[in-house]
């Protein structure tokens, strides 16, 4: 049964094997940004502090096409999801960045939330299929592909990186600390 915290997150398991600490230690992350988006208005997440121009709002955003570029373009090797497949990159890198201050709060959760869904349901296909050390089917364009164990812990990286930046952000608009 999984333990779920004061702030919705569920708890990663204490004694599971590697896949499901894995998965555990990613969800946890993925429910801290939810809470740390969480309750806010459109303006507040349009807002940014110091130097940075990060906003919890590109942040939701680009998790979400992070989400879909690990699971669905590079593991499962399919075209890129919508909007996703409407953006020259190559002249606007930053674009989920620069263009969440247009969407509303209901469409950048279920934007993000959407891609989510998507992923674990790629994830537990993938892992019906083979174990962690199967490979990515879209390689990097030096020919190399990571291991599905490699995505995850780098997806986890991502969301507490980006956690630690939504912390900041968050404490600066009404006071919200925590992990």
């Amino acid at each position: 049964m999984t333990e779920i915290d004061e702030h919705g997150r569920p708890e990663p398991p204490l004694a599971a094997d590697e896949t499901a600490t894995l998965l555990g230690f990613l969800d946890y992350q993925r429910a801290t940004l939810a809470w740390k988006c969480g309750g806010v208005d459109a303006a507040d997440l349009r807002v940014s502090v110091a130097a940075s121009s990060m906003t919890l709002g590109g942040m939701l955003k680009h998790m979400a096409f992070v989400e879909d570029l690990w699971f669905s373009y590079r593991l499962h090797a399919q075209k890129r999801q919508h909007p996703w497949d409407t953006v020259d990159w190559a002249t606007d890198p930053d674009w989920e960045w620069r263009t969440a201050a247009a969407d509303s709060p209901e469409q950048l959760f279920t934007l993000w939330q959407d891609a989510v869904d998507r992923s674990r349901s790629l994830v537990a296909k993938a892992l019906a299929g083979g174990a962690l050390e199967q490979l990515a089917q879209r390689a990097w364009p030096d020919g190399q592909s990571p291991s599905l164990r490699w995505i995850l812990c780098h997806m986890i990286e991502e969301y507490a990186r980006h956690n630690g930046h939504a912390d900041l952000i968050r404490e600066s608009l009404d006071g919200l600390t925590g992990e």
